[in-house]
């Protein structure tokens, strides 16, 4: 019994360690992509991208060819760029790193949560301010539970989902009871655990 205890406390440890892991430090890329530039510069909109994120589970990596659309003819010869032309001529994807991990047993869909009112920012911070991206959250479970407790305090308008600098406003428990009730957000579900855990 104590050994069984042992591992359990031990496999908890490693779950938690590996969700805060590298909170705050940039992950290094095999192409140097900065979203400031891109999003905050170029004023590109993370759909143009992250293409699925409105109709799927996973927000997705862009395929080569969404970079080539502006590469084969911007800074096409850039060296930093030579991944991105060798998996556009190989046909092979960039395999890029991980920021966030969720464990197995957590069903998590952008799909959702960008049709109910929460942005981008919510989760991800201010993607468009960071040169090399970073994790903003360890995504820990009371951490998600605080928003399916009360989504009034983090819901917003639908033209402000893709806004990564949106702060709530003074009244954001008014608006956000209206649009929790606009989004037809069902409250007293969201704490049941099959909402998540599948």
């Amino acid at each position: 019994m104590l050994i069984l205890l042992v591992v359990a406390v031990f496999g908890v440890l490693i779950v938690l360690d590996r969700l805060s892991y590298q909170v705050g430090v940039p992950i290094p890329q095999p192409v140097p992509y900065s979203h400031q530039l891109h999003v905050q510069g170029l004023q590109i909109q993370c759909q143009y991208c992250h293409s699925y994120v409105e109709q799927a589970a996973s927000a997705s990596i862009p395929p080569t060819e969404t970079c080539m659309s502006c590469h084969s003819q911007v800074a096409h010869d850039r060296p930093s760029l030579q991944p991105i032309r060798d998996s556009y001529a190989n046909n092979t994807p960039v395999q890029w790193n991980k920021v966030y991990y969720l464990p197995g047993f957590v069903y998590f869909n952008h799909s959702i949560h960008v049709a109910k009112g929460v942005g981008c920012s919510s989760c991800h911070g201010n993607v468009a301010g960071q040169a090399v991206v970073y994790k903003e959250q360890a995504m820990y479970m009371s951490w998600c539970l605080d928003c399916h407790r009360a989504p009034e305090k983090y819901v917003r308008p639908q033209s402000e989902i893709y806004n990564t600098t949106w702060t709530p406003p003074a009244n954001q428990l008014e608006i956000g009871a209206q649009l929790v009730q606009e989004y037809n957000i069902q409250k007293q579900q969201l704490t049941n655990c099959g909402v998540c855990h599948r």
